[in-house]
């Protein structure tokens, strides 16, 4: 019996327009075996919980450039939550100043990456967090 790939949906929320980082993760996770989609720009809470449901995925990546990740990952966890998906890992990436994320990881976060991290860090951490006692 095969093993089903690990889902990802990688997410753009708010108004920020820049997805580099965005396309540089989904490509390393989808390297790593990973079945990954892209939701593309300009993403609302409510779109970005949507797709989740819609495409039954284990974890959810939010990139966010644009500094409104205080108002914007709270608003996407508690759609994860309305919609039952307390399952699925969420991970956040991009210009998050150290003070605001214990406020995130509290909020349900499992881990925020800043500009720069090596993305098989990124892989190494999802593989972990869904299958924790395969290390």
């Amino acid at each position: 019996m095969t093993q089903r790939k690990v889902r990802v949906l990688i997410a753009k929320p708010g108004l920020d327009g820049h997805d580099r980082g965005a396309k540089v993760i989904a490509r390393a996770l989808r390297d790593a075996g990973m079945e990954v989609i892209y939701t593309g720009l300009r993403q609302t809470p409510e779109m970005i919980a949507e797709a989740a449901l819609q495409e039954n995925v284990d974890v959810l990546g939010l990139s966010i450039l644009s500094g409104a990740h205080n108002a914007l990952v709270p608003a996407v966890m508690e759609k994860l939550l309305e919609y039952g998906l307390d399952d699925v890992r969420v991970f956040v990436g991009g210009i998050i100043p150290q003070k605001d994320i214990p406020r995130l990881l509290d909020k349900g976060v499992s881990a925020v990456y800043g500009p720069g991290t090596n993305t098989q860090i990124v892989v190494a951490d999802i593989k972990d967090s869904l299958h924790p006692q395969s290390n």
